[in-house]
């Protein structure tokens, strides 16, 4: 790894594309591929790997192997899908390719694409959806039936050769596309179309393939509607509905025309109802990255109540976190003290407050409380004196009073829900 490139080779890819893609890989973490090699053992042998690496992709004969599928819960809830995971040394190969990639077409992607680019996160898109939504009196909440599974590799390859003079970007695409799945069973799996979720280079082919089929079509045809687009989660803004079910029946087109479809039951359109508007209709609510949009009581400056179109935690997503806080078991940690059930728990809380604590971070309230409720338990079955409720509560008052920030939740709750704690019962 002593020079960056070498004039024999048939692709000029520079040796420090591929340490800066391993550190970027590093940086990430996860899961070993189909041989079994974790970070840990890749970085054991790191200067044959990456050489190996560079020496395959400069002279054109780097082949991936198949990427192994596992099945996860899917990030905010609602069920699971199936992730790809590649090789380690694979992932190294993907990030060199997706690197040069984004950098030639981050410029062109549209001002409402937010997912997987440099500056803006899941939480700007679903900021700006709710300005929107109390600009506009209608949402087509568009869903992209297993868009990950159904891209059209010959549209994904013209989109990148249009963008790349590097041939070696184009080649090594096509080569990842079909790239079969092994399946937890050991077989292959092979495909005709798609790109498996979990890749280093799936984001940016999925944003660079729904910049032209949908991001610049809406801009050509319909130049004032706006949107928010996180790779194939996407919301659509009208103003009539009569707009919003003419705008629907052509998204739907463009979608069949590109091979792709929406799906018939969860596309919808959904009037934003609140206290100004006052009109009826099938649907009123929707989901977007976790989020659910709704009519939801609110206070204003002057501390009178209106109802107001605005999102919070949806209920898959807190079913999930609620399932891993139960799965935690905190009450029967008794061995452990206060202080490292803390550090056990909070970067994993703290995490879900940033998120879904930035709108209308009262709905997280049942689940930190609850938090508070398996504390309690833990309280009251470590210390035999603490049993009665009224020792306890004193005793997690002083707690509190001498230690308020030890639980990231206790910035915005510190109180239990005593109802379930005033009985000790070994259930959990």
């Amino acid at each position: 790894m002593d020079t960056l490139t070498s004039s024999g080779k048939s692709f000029a890819i520079s040796k420090w594309e591929v340490q800066e893609a391993w550190e970027t890989v590093k940086a990430n973490r996860g899961a070993p591929g189909v041989d079994g090699c974790s970070l840990e053992d890749f970085e054991a042998d790191l200067k044959h790997q990456l050489y190996k690496i560079w020496n395959r992709m400069s002279s054109g004969s780097y082949f991936p192997p198949p990427v192994r599928a596992v099945e996860i819960p899917k990030p905010h809830g609602g069920g699971t899908r199936i992730l790809g995971v590649p090789t380690v040394a694979d992932r190294v190969a993907q990030t060199v390719v997706a690197r040069r990639l984004a950098r030639e077409v981050e410029p062109i992607f549209h001002a409402d694409s937010y997912g997987y680019r440099p500056g803006r996160s899941a939480l700007d898109a679903v900021a700006m959806c709710r300005r929107r939504c109390w600009k506009a009196d209608w949402v087509i909440d568009l869903d992209i039936q297993k868009f990950f599974d159904s891209v059209p590799w010959d549209l994904v390859v013209k989109a990148v050769a249009a963008h790349t003079d590097d041939p070696w970007v184009v080649l090594y695409v096509t080569r990842w596309l079909a790239a079969p799945l092994q399946l937890p069973d050991g077989t292959l799996q092979r495909r005709d179309r798609g790109t498996p979720q979990g890749s280093a280079v799936s984001p940016v082919l999925a944003n660079l393939f729904l910049h032209y089929a949908f991001d610049a079509w809406m801009g050509r045809e319909f130049p004032t509607v706006r949107f928010e687009r996180y790779v194939d989660d996407v919301v659509v803004h009208c103003v009539s509905l009569a707009q919003a079910r003419y705008l629907a029946g052509a998204i739907r087109t463009r979608m069949e025309r590109v091979g792709l479809r929406l799906h018939p039951t969860k596309t919808k359109i959904v009037y934003c109802r609140d206290s100004n508007r006052r009109g009826a209709h099938e649907h009123l609510s929707f989901t977007f990255l976790g989020y659910t949009f709704q009519p939801r009581p609110a206070r204003g400056r002057d501390g009178a109540t209106f109802t107001a179109f605005v999102p919070a935690i949806s209920k898959d997503a807190l079913k999930m976190i609620s399932a891993q806080v139960r799965s935690w078991r905190l009450h029967l940690r008794t061995g452990q003290a206060l202080a490292d059930l803390a550090r056990a728990i909070n970067p994993i809380v703290r995490g879900w407050m940033q998120y879904y604590g930035a709108f209308y971070h009262s709905a997280l309230s049942p689940l930190l409380r609850r938090i508070n409720t398996y504390l309690m338990r833990w309280l009251r079955r470590k210390y035999k004196r603490l049993r009665g409720a009224r020792k306890a509560r004193r005793c997690w008052q002083q707690i509190i009073n001498r230690c308020p920030l030890l639980f990231a939740h206790w910035k915005w709750f510190t109180s239990p829900s005593y109802s379930r704690t005033a009985r000790m019962t070994g259930a959990g």
